[in-house]
């Protein structure tokens, strides 16, 4: 398995992360990929290194979407018939949560959402921002998906090739991957997880403007096809399948 960490300007948490999810995940390679973070990252990406995480640099910034996707070209290429798990670097993620949503995805064979309750100390802007983006999902698609920004995800590998086909560079492109599954009848499970957030989530680089226009874009364009066409062609795939499973207690992932 891949765990796949996406940065930008990582915090002083990095390296900690890599020790965590190694421990957790003993069989697992850790993958960093920075999105052109500059010198003053240097030492944080070596550090990593060093505790034994592959670290790919890109030189100028392209956005989380071009992350992810460059992540899934080297698993796929270096690593073939490896699933892969995306982990924010924030420290967002608990490791147990990380470890469940993994042990789901290769149980299921699905990709795997790690879906955040939003109760207890949630900034506002995450707990608005999530129940806007879950109504605004379930029109375009019909389908209910409780947190569709969360970016722990796992992915069977199966889908490397598939995900490198959806469009999308920046923050919407993880919302790019939820409609294209959708229509392409993929199942989609969700796990429960921890809400835990840094300092009110100051560590995001999510704009909230420029990247809400980004999101919700794909939502409206997804949205108006499905009203000008609401019967489904010959050829289209299913429904995609949402289900939830409960949470269960953690175990160790090959």
């Amino acid at each position: 398995m891949i765990v796949l960490v996406p940065v930008y300007r990582p915090g002083d948490r990095l390296p900690r992360l890599v020790d965590d999810l190694t421990a957790a995940l003993p069989a697992a390679h850790v993958l960093i990929v920075d999105d052109g973070s500059g010198p003053t990252a240097a030492g944080l990406l070596a550090a990593a290194r060093d505790r034994g995480a592959t670290v790919l640099r890109r030189r100028i910034n392209r956005g989380k979407g071009v992350v992810l996707k460059t992540g899934f070209r080297y698993a796929a290429l270096h690593h073939p018939g490896h699933d892969v798990v995306c982990v924010d670097a924030d420290g967002q993620h608990l490791i147990p949560d990380v470890v469940r949503v993994a042990d789901r995805m290769r149980d299921t064979g699905a990709l795997t959402l790690g879906v955040r309750r939003f109760d207890g100390e949630v900034p506002l802007r995450s707990r608005f921002g999530n129940v806007l983006t879950r109504a605004a999902f379930r029109l375009a698609t019909g389908r209910r998906v409780r947190d569709t920004q969360t970016g722990l995800r796992a992915y069977p590998a199966g889908l490397l090739g598939w995900l490198r086909t959806v469009p999308g560079e920046r923050f919407e492109y993880e919302m790019n991957v939820l409609l294209h599954a959708s229509r392409a009848g993929r199942p989609i499970e969700q796990v429960p997880i921890v809400t835990h957030y840094q300092g009110d989530n100051a560590s995001s680089h999510f704009s909230s403007l420029t990247d809400s226009a980004r999101i919700y874009g794909p939502l409206v364009r997804f949205a108006s096809a499905r009203l000008l066409a609401p019967g489904r062609d010959a050829g289209d795939a299913p429904p995609a399948e949402v289900t939830s499973s409960p949470p269960r207690p953690a175990t160790r992932t090959p």
